[in-house]
């Protein structure tokens, strides 16, 4: 061999050399991604969802706190949220990260408030939801704007599966039907997912042209389906019988919606005994007892109220500065 051809040679054993060495260390970083241990998130050590209670963000802290029951106080130490669920043997934590464009980082918490899994997508804060197994979650942030009272928004809604791992950042493109013929329109916004015990079905809000739908979603055949108009941020009871749900009653910008329960069943509904306008995903207390948050006296802040379901009684505020409301068992 000449000694251009040596020289030529050698050249190409060291490239092949680096291009392996490269391979391998981008499997490695890969696998090391992938198997990241569990973190403590910014919770204090013993603030678990291990004890029962109500869960809620604390409007003054904006940290996530206990209320063991209707006269004790407040337990401390969860993790700082803007918004947040739990269920099962896991928990969703939305925080609003600094910067422009709004971003939003997803934290999925274990039963001792320890990350496994964070995930960054773009808008502000907005809804979030945990399956009653705890292996499926749901966020929906505002890609532009910060209230559903006007047109001007949109919306960006994720489903996230434990189980396979699988993401899939905004649900916009799944198969839509829409009075029986499959719709497709630009302008259509999904929000407010809310689960089965099944985890395969799930129901949620769709607009579009001025209209909102509920919206009957199956996972497994990856496809939706319209029930009836004007719903809003459904939630669905622990019986799977019946959803909660906010609908427009009014053309007022400041007070357009009323909360309202729908039978599954017959497709009934009646309206809660809370007469105020909730812009909210209401949470099940249980199988009688709807939580939601409203403004505060100050104006700034919000408390948590409840209502029975049934339509009778009326509203009772149970905690003073507090939203996402979650009833932990």
């Amino acid at each position: 061999m000449n000694p251009r051809a040596r020289q030529l040679h050698i050249v190409l054993v060291i490239a092949a050399v680096l291009l392996l060495g490269g391979g391998s260390l981008g499997y490695v970083l890969h696998a090391r991604q992938r198997e990241v241990p569990a973190q403590q998130a910014d919770a204090d050590a013993s603030f678990t969802l291990a004890e029962p209670g109500l869960y809620f963000r604390d409007a003054a802290t904006g940290r996530v706190v206990r209320q063991p029951g209707r006269q004790a106080p407040r337990v401390n130490g969860g993790p700082s949220c803007d918004r947040f669920y739990a269920a099962g043997e896991r928990a969703l934590c939305l925080r609003k990260l600094p910067g422009v464009p709004a971003r939003t980082e997803a934290l999925v918490l274990d039963r001792r408030m320890r990350q496994i899994r964070r995930v960054i997508v773009a808008g502000i804060p907005n809804r979030a939801r945990v399956s009653a197994s705890g292996q499926l979650l749901s966020w929906t942030t505002f890609a532009t704007g910060d209230s559903y009272a006007t047109s001007a928004f949109s919306t960006r809604t994720a489903i996230l599966n434990l189980r396979t791992g699988d993401l899939v950042k905004s649900i916009e493109e799944i198969p839509l039907t829409i009075d029986g013929t499959r719709y497709h329109a630009p302008d259509v916004n999904f929000w407010g997912v809310t689960f089965a015990r099944d985890d395969n079905r799930f129901y949620a809000t769709v607009s579009s042209k001025g209209s909102t739908h509920l919206v009957q979603g199956d996972l497994r055949k990856w496809s939706a389906k319209a029930l009836r108009t004007n719903v809003e941020c459904p939630s669905l009871s622990p019986d799977n019988t019946r959803l909660a749900f906010k609908k427009k009653v009014s053309d007022h910008p400041q007070a357009p919606w009323r909360l309202h329960v729908l039978d599954l069943a017959t497709l009934k509904e009646h309206p809660l005994a809370e007469a105020r306008s909730v812009d909210d995903q209401a949470a099940w207390l249980d199988d009688t007892t709807v939580g939601y948050a409203l403004p505060g006296s100050d104006g700034r802040k919000s408390d948590i109220w409840t209502a029975p379901a049934d339509g009778s009684g009326t509203p009772r505020l149970i905690v003073r500065g507090g939203s996402s409301p979650v009833a932990v068992r």
